[in-house]
């Protein structure tokens, strides 16, 4: 008995092609944008986000035109290690910034300053390794 890999899929429709690329456009939605009160109640948002994706052999055979619907799918465990590397490590960066330098008797202005100053190096860091990063984090399409 095998078992699918879980995955993580956008509905989205193709808005641009050429032979390097396809651009594709999703929206996000958040919990509450299906409530039949998002009209009134301002607390709803939704967002539409292009995703480009490289032009691969089978995408280029698949026949996609412009504003077709397709799916964009990825595995959800790059979907937790997209969110560890996002969310869960600057935590622990600033978590032990303020114990080391808490333990170095700083002011507390000071503790502050130099751990949001880590946590700052740390985007720093993962805004140099971006390239890295979306060869590795990368949507393929489905019809």
């Amino acid at each position: 008995m095998s078992k699918t890999p879980a995955r993580i899929v956008h509905e989205g429709k193709i808005v641009e092609m050429d032979k390097e690329s396809i651009s594709v456009e999703i929206v996000n939605k958040s919990a509450c944008a299906a409530c039949h009160a998002k009209g009134v109640c301002g607390a709803s948002d939704e967002q539409v986000r292009t995703i480009v994706l490289p032009q691969t052999l089978a995408t280029a055979t698949a026949g996609y035109q412009v504003g077709d619907s397709v799916k964009l799918v990825l595995s959800a465990s790059l979907g937790m290690k997209a969110v560890i590397l996002a969310y869960g490590l600057p935590l622990l960066v600033l978590l032990v910034a303020i114990l080391v330098f808490s333990a170095l008797k700083l002011e507390q202005l000071y503790v502050g300053l130099f751990s949001l100053a880590a946590v700052a190096v740390y985007y720093i860091i993962f805004a140099i390794f971006r390239d890295k990063l979306d060869k590795e984090f990368v949507f393929h399409i489905e019809q």
